[in-house]
């Protein structure tokens, strides 16, 4: 029964998710306020975007309201268009990684989704990450879960190639994590003394994945959550696979040597786009998402060991 419902969605979602991947773009009106910050304009840690994968979200691009965001909190933002070795990884603080695919499924969306990284650059990344670099890894719905997912499980987590739906989904609303629905409290969600506690955040969408022991959960499927397994994006198609994904995650931060990384299985909530002939805001522009940018805030802070951000 819930296959058959499942499919009719997801044709509906071919349809309607096709349109809106054609006209996204940034909202360059989006600045929300930063009353204090953290670092005196561009002398923070470099953050680095990377921008050598096919990424679907680069610092100029999809990204651009998350790098402005993050430069007006006095981080210096850049983004990373050499391939991940010691030598390119020496002098950034935090990676992100958002999106990357590979060469396959540049305007293929379908399966196979090979990696979007060599064996050579996830042990690069590995590397420095355990000497003390901080990554914050993104992926959203398929294929971008194929394409990260070799990288992923050099951290042990595994991701649901996908597209995930929380059980609390509502007809026709953004997905929100708060409290009550899967938002779990942690260091990121409750910032340094005198920042405003994250409460309930919006997702658009994404993907879901395990994680390894120690890692500490931030956004938690609960019951009835399922990832339906489509062998081509955007969109479901008819008869994808349902697998269950209760207690899986869809943000996550551990420590893994003298280095940490911060893992999201969705991108659009730290974007701030607008797509269609109305507009329509989807990201930290929304409505539902209004704390967005303090969660998104906070994670750089953990990452970057920002003085008075808790562990």
């Amino acid at each position: 029964m819930i296959t058959t419902r499942l499919a009719v969605s997801g044709f509906v979602a071919l349809v309607a998710t096709a349109s809106l991947v054609a006209q996204q773009v940034a909202d360059l009106k989006y600045r929300p306020e930063i009353p204090a910050p953290t670092y005196p304009a561009g002398k923070g840690p470099r953050v680095a975007i990377d921008e050598a994968h096919h990424n679907f979200h680069t610092a100029a691009g999809r990204y651009r309201p998350f790098a402005e965001l993050v430069r007006r909190d006095g981080y210096v933002v850049t983004g990373f268009t050499s391939t991940f070795t010691a030598a390119s990884l020496r002098d950034v603080a935090v990676l992100v990684i958002a999106n990357p695919l590979h060469a396959r499924n540049v305007g293929d969306w379908s399966l196979p989704t090979p990696s979007a990284f060599t064996a050579a650059e996830i042990a690069a990344v590995r590397a420095w990450v355990e000497t003390g670099g901080s990554l914050l890894l993104i992926a959203d719905h398929m294929p971008f879960p194929g394409a990260a997912g070799d990288l992923a499980r050099a951290f042990g987590v595994e991701f649901s190639n996908g597209y995930a739906r929380p059980g609390h989904r509502k007809p026709n609303t953004t997905d929100t994590f708060a409290r009550e629905t899967g938002l779990v409290e942690s260091a990121v969600t409750r910032g340094r003394a005198g920042d405003p506690p994250v409460t309930a955040v919006a997702t658009f969408g994404g993907s879901a994945f395990r994680l390894p022991a120690g890692a500490r959960p931030v956004l938690v499927f609960g019951p009835e959550s399922v990832s339906q397994e489509t062998t081509k994006a955007p969109g479901v198609t008819p008869g994808a696979p349902v697998i269950p994904i209760e207690g899986w995650a869809q943000g996550a931060v551990l420590a893994t040597g003298r280095g940490r990384v911060a893992i999201f299985g969705e991108a659009a909530m730290f974007s701030a786009q607008v797509s269609g002939p109305t507009q329509a805001p989807m990201g930290m522009n929304a409505p539902a998402a209004k704390q967005n940018h303090q969660l998104l805030l906070n994670v750089l802070h953990w990452l970057s060991r920002t003085p008075g951000m808790p562990d």
